[in-house]
């Protein structure tokens, strides 16, 4: 799998609590076409597939579990996040290092607004060991 830079949200990012991505990805605003009323109406979610990929890159502890969350917003701030997709909670015996954790296969219809990031939510004990690199990638490797 190959990253870029501009679409990395955590980049070994440690995940001792839950927390936001270290990163996010700016979308571009979106403009009024030549004679239209009003801006176009973003969705990149009715696209086509666009590769995800998170993986464990330092082993978790203490934690019971973790989630992993695309959320968007109108603001880099992210004043009114909304999520737009939760993963199935991974358990501690699933956050090895090198294990691969689900994102989804394409970006989910109402990713409508400019910003996007992910949310790390923890359950259980905060863990004091565990990073992430997530990220859009060039395509995912698919054979076992």
């Amino acid at each position: 799998m190959i990253f870029d830079a501009t679409t990395l949200f955590s980049n070994a990012q440690a995940v001792t609590a839950t927390a936001a991505s270290t990163n996010i990805v700016d979308l571009g605003s979106t403009g009024t076409v030549f004679g239209a009323a009003a801006a176009i109406v973003r969705d990149v979610g009715k696209g086509r597939e666009i590769a995800m990929r998170a993986s464990v890159v330092e082993s978790f502890n203490n934690l019971t579990s973790l989630t992993i969350g695309v959320e968007t917003d109108d603001n880099a701030g992210f004043a009114s996040a909304r999520t737009v997709w939760t993963s199935p909670a991974y358990a501690l015996a699933d956050l090895a290092t090198g294990a691969k954790l689900l994102l989804p296969d394409e970006l989910p219809v109402g990713t409508d607004e400019r910003y996007l990031r992910l949310k790390y939510t923890v359950a259980g004990t905060a863990p004091t060991l565990g990073k992430i690199t997530a990220g859009v990638t060039a395509g995912n490797q698919t054979n076992p």
